[in-house]
C-alpha cells in the first residue's frame, strides 16, 4: 500500500536523517532494504526494536561490507534497485567500494542519496559535527531562543527538517527526471543547505528591513510580539497564542477580555510592553484546559502547548489518525495522507539480519552461495 509500492531501496545504515528519510519512504509503501552491519554499533547492545520508530517498516539484512563478498552482495542489491541512501563522510562509501562510481556501473538508473552535515565539497566537508553544529552555520540557531542566548531546538532543524525531508525532496527529484533522461544522478543533501533553505523567509525580511538579524524575541515570529508568544496559565502550563492578523487579534481580545485599544494599536511597538503583561495577566487566570475549553476551534489562533504524552489523545489529533500503536508502541503515523493509495500501519523495525536470507534470494543468490556466505563470516 502507499503511493511509493515498487519502489526498491537499499540503504547503508546509519544515525539520524538518513534512517528518518528511509522511514518516509517506507511509510509510503517503498521496499527499502536496510544493510546492516553483522554487530550492532553504538554502544554494543540492540536496543528493543519497538522503540526504534525511525527504523520502522524495513527489511534487514546484515552484510559485512569490509569483505569483497560482503561489497559484491551489496552491488547486488544495488543493481535491481532504484535508489541507495548513504550518510557516511565523504569519502567513505568510495573506499567501501560502494560509491557512486562503483553502483552507476552496476546500475545506471540508480539515484544515489547522500547525506552529510556539511556537503560533498568545501572546507568544512570532513569536519565532524552534529545537528546543533549544522543549524549554528546557518544563522537559523541564533535566531531562536530567549534574549540571553540561542537555544537548541531539539534536532528537529537540521537533523529532520533541513537533513532528511530535503534528502526524501532530492531523491523524488531525481527519480522524476529520469522518468525522461532513464538515467539516475547523484543528490548531494546537506543539512547546512537545508537549514538555510528552510530559512528563506527571513533572509527576505532581513532583507527588507523587517527582521532584526542582530536580536532574539525582537521579530514577528520568535517571541517579539505580545500575540505570537506561549503564556503560561493559572495551573503552571502553558498555551500558545498566534494572532497576528488584526481580524484575529480582535477574536481573541474579546474572548479574553482585552482592552479595545490594543486591538486598535495591534502593530504598535510602543504599546508592545504593556499589551504583553495585560495578555499574561489574563490567561493566568485560568488554567490550560479551561482556555482550551473557552478557545479551541475559533478564530482565536490559539492552542494548548501539550507534552508528547498528551499530544497523541488530543480529540484532534484522535479524529485524524495521527498517531498509530504498532508493537504496543504509539508512535506519528504515516504522513502525509492520499485519497487513491493510503499507507499502510507502518511495520515496526526488526532485527539486524532479520531478512538476509530473502533478500539476498531476491538478488540471485541460491541457497548454496548464500550458506556459503554465512559460513565465511560474510552475513549473518
Amino acid at each position: 500500500m502507499g503511493p511509493l509500492q515498487g519502489l526498491r531501496v537499499v540503504e547503508l545504515a546509519g544515525i539520524g536523517p538518513g534512517p528518518m528519510c528511509c522511514m518516509l519512504l517506507a511509510d509510503l509503501g517503498a521496499d527499502v532494504v536496510r544493510v546492516d552491519r553483522l554487530e550492532p554499533s553504538g554502544l554494543g547492545v540492540e536496543i528493543d526494536k519497538r522503540f526504534e520508530i525511525n527504523g520502522r517498516g524495513r527489511r534487514s539484512v546484515a552484510i559485512d561490507t569490509r569483505k569483497a563478498a560482503g561489497r559484491d552482495a551489496v552491488l547486488a542489491l544495488v543493481e535491481r534497485a532504484d535508489v541507495l541512501i548513504e550518510g557516511f563522510r565523504p569519502g567513505v562509501a568510495e573506499k567501501m567500494g560502494l560509491g557512486p562510481a562503483d553502483c552507476r556501473q552496476r546500475n545506471p538508473r540508480l539515484v544515489y542519496g547522500r547525506m552529510t552535515g556539511f556537503g560533498q565539497q568545501g572546507p568544512l566537508a570532513q569536519a565532524a559535527g552534529h545537528d546543533l553544529n549544522y543549524i549554528a552555520l546557518t544563522g537559523v540557531l541564533h535566531a531562536i531562543g530567549p534574549g540571553s542566548k540561542p537555544a537548541p531546538p531539539l534536532n528537529l532543524v537540521g537533523d529532520y527538517g533541513g537533513g532528511a525531508l530535503y534528502l526524501a525532496f532530492g531523491v523524488m527529484a531525481a527519480l522524476f527526471e529520469r522518468q525522461h533522461s532513464g538515467r539516475g544522478q547523484v543528490v548531494d543533501a546537506a543539512m547546512v543547505d537545508g537549514a538555510a533553505s528552510l530559512a528563506s523567509i527571513f533572509y527576505g525580511l532581513k532583507a527588507a528591513g523587517r527582521w532584526d538579524a542582530g536580536a532574539r524575541q525582537a521579530n514577528l515570529l520568535d517571541g517579539g510580539t505580545p500575540f505570537y508568544d506561549v503564556y503560561e496559565t493559572a495551573d503552571g502550563r502553558y498555551v500558545s497564542i498566534a494572532a497576528l492578523e488584526p481580524k484575529f487579534f480582535a477574536t481573541l481580545a474579546a474572548a479574553i477580555g482585552l482592552d479595545e485599544s490594543f486591538v486598535e494599536r495591534q502593530y504598535d511597538r510602543a504599546r508592545w510592553p504593556e499589551m504583553r503583561e495585560a495578555i499574561a495577566a489574563r490567561v493566568r487566570g485560568h488554567t490550560r484546559d479551561e482556555w482550551s475549553a473557552r478557545l479551541e476551534g475559533t478564530d482565536a489562533c490559539f492552542a494548548p502547548v501539550l507534552n508528547f504524552d498528551e499530544a497523541s489523545s488530543h480529540p484532534h489529533a484522535r479524529a485524524r489518525a495521527a498517531f498509530v500503536e504498532v508493537a504496543g508502541v504509539t508512535q506519528p503515523a504515516a504522513a502525509p495522507r492520499f485519497d487513491r493509495t493510503p499507507a499502510a500501519v507502518p511495520r515496526p523495525a526488526v532485527a539486524v539480519g532479520a531478512h538476509t536470507d530473502e533478500v539476498l534470494a531476491e538478488a540471485g543468490f541460491d541457497a548454496a552461495a548464500i550458506a556459503a556466505l554465512r559460513s565465511e563470516g560474510v552475513v549473518r
